[in-house]
């Protein structure tokens, strides 16, 4: 563990941690990938890319690429024996189906009432939302996993989103790289915090009040590449 803050590494190990065994899982493009390489001993997640496969494996070794294999943000994956493939209509119809257990994606913004930002910051920004909206909305549980502040220091976790949402009410649990946050009654939850970071020095970092409802946990993790 860092003296500062958890690296994405470990802030996907612990996301990781809490996915149940024979879970179906979607994971966002970019740093919620990385939650498929720390799955715990004795434990299978079954991932599902929107593109249309459902339980592939780990990245094939650099050389080894099959780029007829690829998840959703065109990286390289390999299959699992059993792995199925489908159009992307199937694809979304399990999405919005409600057969997925799990979806964990970045953040823009999460609001203290579940309301998720991660499209777009601006009129620079992509021209749509994508199948997130679809992700949010249809997964049985949704969760975040991203820095607790911006790269100027602005909270992640605000009172309301300023950006254009993802989807209402959808987020329930928030991994970020100084705590593990839930969303419970429109309220920011604290579960667990690094053991180096006092209270009042989070709440600093958090644009919206964090709740107390039993004992804090400390925000343990192995020490990983970043």
């Amino acid at each position: 563990m860092t003296a500062e803050k958890l690296s994405n590494a470990q802030i996907a190990w612990r996301a990781a941690q809490d996915i149940v065994d024979g879970a179906y899982v979607n994971l966002g493009i970019g740093f919620p990938e990385m939650v498929a390489q720390y799955q715990p001993p004795g434990r299978q997640a079954i991932f599902h890319t929107e593109n249309g496969i459902l339980d592939f494996g780990p990245a094939p070794k650099p050389g080894a690429e099959d780029w007829d294999l690829i998840n959703a943000g065109k990286k390289a994956v390999t299959l699992k024996p059993g792995s199925a493939f489908f159009d992307h209509a199937t694809s979304f119809a399990m999405v919005r189906g409600g057969h997925l257990d799990v979806a964990i994606l970045g953040a823009y913004q999460v609001a203290q009432s579940g309301d998720l930002a991660n499209w777009s910051t601006g009129p620079k920004g992509v021209p749509a939302v994508g199948g997130a909206m679809d992700l949010v909305h249809g997964a049985k549980r949704v969760a975040v996993i991203t820095e607790h502040v911006t790269k100027d220091g602005k909270p992640k976790l605000v009172e309301r989103c300023t950006l254009p949402l993802t989807g209402v009410g959808c987020v329930t649990r928030v991994y970020t790289s100084l705590a593990v946050i839930d969303i419970d009654g429109g309220k920011f939850v604290l579960r667990e915090k690094l053991a180096n970071m006092t209270l009042d020095a989070l709440q600093a970092l958090t644009g919206a009040k964090l709740h107390i409802d039993g004992a804090v946990g400390e925000l343990k993790v192995p020490s990983l590449a970043a």
